[in-house]
């Protein structure tokens, strides 16, 4: 990642266009697109294809309404006009074309929402493309958001350089993203190649919409008495917002920094799923241990001298501590399925290090933390995977395997009928790594009784925050 400054441009237009792109989402023309790609979305196949030749007719007309209604809504998006032209372009080639498996390589190109991060810019967004923890459909998806960049986090980016972050809250969407997904990732589009990317988007407003009425309930459910600073994030949608950038933009730029035995972006790789939770929970882990710091460094200076920005930096230092904590364990660890859940087990992971540290316990059917004593055994966390990683620089690549799987086993209890457990037999030890991949139970490490009982008063709950955002609070 480049460690240069953010290059922010500010908008640049008339009054009336800022103030018409602030109500776009009542416009006609955004109501007539969106419904245009939902209704698009019926025709295609799953790569995004409209395979049926008597579907064509009524997708060229879908198509040439969403273009209409591009052009008509590109003059509030001056900063966005030269994706929001390739946009046309992609659209009308693919629909000349034939409606094959689309390609929008050069509106992908185009759109390089990192140069322009400024609090409360909006952009529209058009892509055929799945939605991660959503649709895994390529299909054309509508998006209205907005920039959330409030002062303290451009001060904070100069420090945590990570100019490929783009926070963003949710406005208006087509059905892909009326899912749990809240990211957009320039891979998720269909395109015939792949460019060097220059950004990644998380909409932090669906991320605190769901971790204030997942945490408020949950607090409830295990009699849980917050700190006041924790509790103030549940009654506060904007703040909860700011501390989910902070979290955020430290633990992606942690992706790539720190002693890596491996490609950290382990998408590409085949490997057993609790490798993934390792390396999840170590960006979380730095992000939580960089504001420990953080909120250690501005504290000692004095109230009366920091500025209005370090003031603001000190607050959300200190509330994401709470937020990494109550987010992997009350929502991570039971959300999804248990096929290969590796952000679940990292939920799992944490919950039970800190019991079995004795700071936190569960008695008397009450939840209770020793809070002077938390940073400490999560640093020590973080510590144990950073370790971790540093010893397997110098071992094969199944040997890393069998360490991590070591330490996960150390905290967390394995399923009884697990072979990696017992022990894996010579021919998978001797074989190639798939062999060991393939010997990973889907439920390699079962919930506790604690979460099962968690889970099951919950359930519905968790199922009510797909879709969220922060209008919705």
């Amino acid at each position: 990642m480049s460690v240069l400054t953010p290059t922010a441009k500010p908008v640049i237009g008339e009054p009336e266009v800022v103030e018409e792109a602030a109500t776009v989402e009542d416009s006609a023309a955004w109501l007539t697109l969106k419904d245009a790609a939902t209704a698009l979305q019926e025709l295609q196949a799953q790569d995004g294809s409209v395979p049926e030749a008597a579907d064509h007719p009524h997708a060229r007309v879908l198509v040439e309404t969403i273009v209409a209604s591009i052009r008509e809504l590109a003059p509030l998006f001056p900063h966005d006009a030269e994706y929001l032209a390739a946009s046309v372009h992609d659209i009308e080639r693919w629909a000349d074309g034939g409606f094959g498996v689309p390609d929008f390589l050069e509106s992908l190109v185009a759109f390089q929402p990192q140069q322009h991060r400024v609090d409360g810019l909006r952009h529209l967004v058009v892509f055929p493309m799945y939605t991660q923890n959503g649709s895994r459909s390529r299909h054309v998806e509508a998006v209205l958001c907005e920039v959330i960049w409030p002062e303290f986090i451009a001060q904070l980016e100069t420090e945590y350089t990570n100019r490929l972050f783009v926070s963003l809250r949710l406005i208006d969407f087509t059905p892909g993203y009326d899912t749990n997904s809240a990211v957009l990732f320039p891979e998720t589009v269909a395109m015939r190649e792949i460019p060097t990317f220059t950004w990644g988007a998380i909409f932090q407003d669906r991320e605190a919409a769901r971790y204030r009425r997942v945490v408020a309930a949950a607090s409830e459910i295990t009699k849980l008495e917050l700190p006041a600073d924790a509790a103030r994030m549940l009654a506060d949608q904007q703040l909860t917002e700011k501390t989910f950038v902070m979290w955020d933009i430290i633990h992606d730029r942690s992706h790539m920094r720190g002693d890596l035995p491996f490609d950290p972006f382990m998408i590409k790789q085949r490997m057993p799923f609790f490798l993934y939770s390792l390396e999840e929970l170590r960006c979380d882990l730095t992000a939580f241990r960089e504001c420990v710091g953080i909120q250690a460094r501005l504290s000692a200076r004095g109230k009366a001298e920091l500025t209005a920005a370090e003031a603001e930096m000190l607050e959300h230092a200190r509330l994401v501590q709470y937020a990494v904590i109550f987010d992997r364990i009350f929502r991570f660890a039971i959300t999804g399925t248990r096929v290969r859940n590796y952000d679940g087990l990292g939920g799992q992971l944490l919950f039970a290090w800190l019991h079995q540290r004795g700071v936190l316990h569960w008695t008397d059917t009450a939840l209770a933390f020793d809070w002077d004593e938390v940073p400490g055994a999560v640093i020590a966390l973080g510590d144990a995977i950073d370790h971790l990683y540093w010893e397997s620089i110098d071992r094969p690549k199944v040997a890393h395997w069998l360490a991590a799987y070591d330490l996960v086993r150390s905290v967390v209890t394995p399923h009884p009928a697990s072979q990696w457990a017992r022990g894996l037999p010579l021919e998978v030890l001797a074989g190639l790594p798939k062999g060991y991949t393939d010997a990973v139970l889907d439920d390699e490490f079962p919930l506790s009784m604690f979460f099962e009982a968690l889970e099951k008063k919950m359930r519905d709950v968790i199922a009510s925050t797909s879709g969220i955002t922060g209008r919705d609070t």
